[in-house]
């Protein structure tokens, strides 16, 4: 027997007429019991108590112990390496890169669940793992594909919006638009006004977490369509994974496709939390700011030259390139234009990185793809021999800390591999994922008490006043 709820979810769709896929997908996912509706948040509840506990024997054991020590190069340089911030989710190793909950991306593409056996990871297998840090079975991976499929079906002002735009907005200020459009549903924003107890903050925050994750493939699929294929949308498919059903409905049905954007919303989800999409987030809702307010604001962030648009820029760079030496130039060929590039002040996009010092697993994974699927596409030769060459140029100026390739030396070539060449979209797709980490740590920030983030600013006089007075 259906519940109230889901009762009340299949009227609402007939009575909108929304559309048969998505009272498909609602009854299909209601047919299913509660207990299978509810089996993420009821293991995420289940953890709670005890995480509470834990942090709070941490801080009593060792609040007083000192992190590290403080420079005023620190300072100055963009808190660069200073420990000062609780992030549950990921940890980045310099040497190793990025762990999700104490695993490595090899490590994930071979324990998450998957579509296709020998396949790339769902999305919804990693959320799982994020919020309980454990590895889900097949069928716990599917409920929660099931529940986000459930709570996908976006309100009418949002497509009625985002064709108010003008012609030309960027793909990601209409991203965050339309992120923002869906805030006067949040459930927490309602919650915390009608009163609700900070012990049970988690709770709404957690509705609107899944809410927001559930809606962002049609929102990201919605301004592709309407930016690039004159808003000839395509609904969703009731059948397919959460990142399948955003290639989907961008427009791309082969398998190798709906493959890479499973690869590509994997691992671009978390990279600990002292980048700026991850910061921003972490920061603004620590002021109790709800989950769309928060994830707004980090997408404005990764919206940075310097952060997400960098998989952007890269491509720009690869395409100038091929522009003027071709697809097939030689490695000293290579090497010139590299010099060329630093030589004007400029970076070589997609390479180095705040904190890791070697390659990017991130890139290496990708890399394994490309060679599995596309081993003699131009681009990814042209790619791969930079990734000879681009090393040793930075490591020979002796400025480079890192001169490694990162994720967005790598993305945009597969992409573009399959058809999708708009290099002012990626950082949506990478928005998209980016919402797997930062919500996850979001819900566990509430559960956790964290308290409202206030680090402590100095000014450049107060240095001298402390060290002593320089002359420039």
């Amino acid at each position: 027997m259906l519940s109230k709820a889901s009762l009340g979810l299949v009227q609402k769709l007939c009575a909108s007429a929304k559309g048969v896929h998505q009272l498909a997908a609602a009854l299909g996912f209601a047919t299913r019991q509660l207990s299978t509706e509810s089996e993420l948040k009821t293991a995420v509840a289940a953890l709670i108590p005890q995480e509470q506990a834990r942090l709070k024997a941490i801080k009593k054991e060792h609040g007083s112990k000192v992190l590290g020590a403080t420079t005023v190069e620190m300072a100055m340089g963009g808190m660069r390496g200073i420990p000062g911030l609780l992030w549950e989710t990921s940890l980045l190793d310099p040497e190793e890169g990025i762990r999700f909950r104490g695993h490595s991306i090899p490590e994930i593409q071979a324990k998450l669940p998957k579509v296709r056996p020998g396949g790339e990871p769902i999305p919804e297998g990693l959320l799982w793992l994020l919020l309980t840090g454990k590895i889900p079975t097949d069928s716990q991976a599917r409920a929660v594909t099931e529940e986000l499929r459930a709570r996908s079906v976006l309100p009418g002002h949002v497509k009625q919006l985002l064709e108010t735009l003008p012609a030309g907005t960027h793909p990601m200020v209409q991203f965050s638009i339309l992120i923002m459009s869906l805030q006067k549903d949040s459930k927490f924003a309602a919650a915390y006004n009608a009163g609700v107890h900070k012990s049970k903050y988690w709770d709404p925050v957690y509705e609107d977490s899944m809410d927001l994750i559930a809606k962002l493939p049609q929102i990201a699929a919605l301004i592709y369509r309407r930016t690039y294929h004159g808003a000839k949308y395509v609904d969703p498919d009731p059948t397919l994974d959460w990142a399948g059903n955003l290639a989907h409905m961008m427009g791309y049905k082969q398998p190798e496709v709906l493959e890479l954007m499973r690869l590509y919303q994997t691992i671009h989800s978390d990279h600990e939390g002292g980048n700026v999409s991850a910061h921003t987030t972490h920061l603004v809702g620590s002021a109790l700011s709800d989950p769309y307010l928060s994830f707004a604001a980090g997408m404005n962030g990764l919206a940075g030259p310097l952060h997400g648009l960098a998989n952007q820029e890269v491509m720009r760079w690869l395409n100038k390139l091929v522009a003027e030496l071709g697809t097939t130039p030689t490695k000293e060929q290579l090497r010139a234009y590299v010099e060329g590039t630093l030589a004007k002040g400029q970076v070589v996009p997609g390479y180095g990185h705040g904190v890791l010092r070697k390659t990017d697993p991130r890139y290496t994974c990708q890399r394994e793809f490309a060679q599995k699927y596309m081993p003699n596409d131009p681009m990814f030769q042209v790619v791969s021999k930079l990734y000879e060459v681009v090393p040793e140029v930075l490591g020979k100026t002796g400025k480079v800390k890192n001169p490694w390739p990162n994720v967005d030396a790598h993305s945009g070539v597969l992409l573009q591999y399959y058809g999708i060449k708009e290099e002012t979209y990626y950082t949506v797709l990478f928005g998209v994922s980016r919402a797997l980490g930062v919500l996850a740590q979001g819900i566990w920030s509430r559960a956790l008490g964290l308290p409202i983030e206030r680090p402590k600013s100095i000014t450049s006089a107060s240095i001298e006043d402390k060290f002593g007075k320089v002359k420039a």
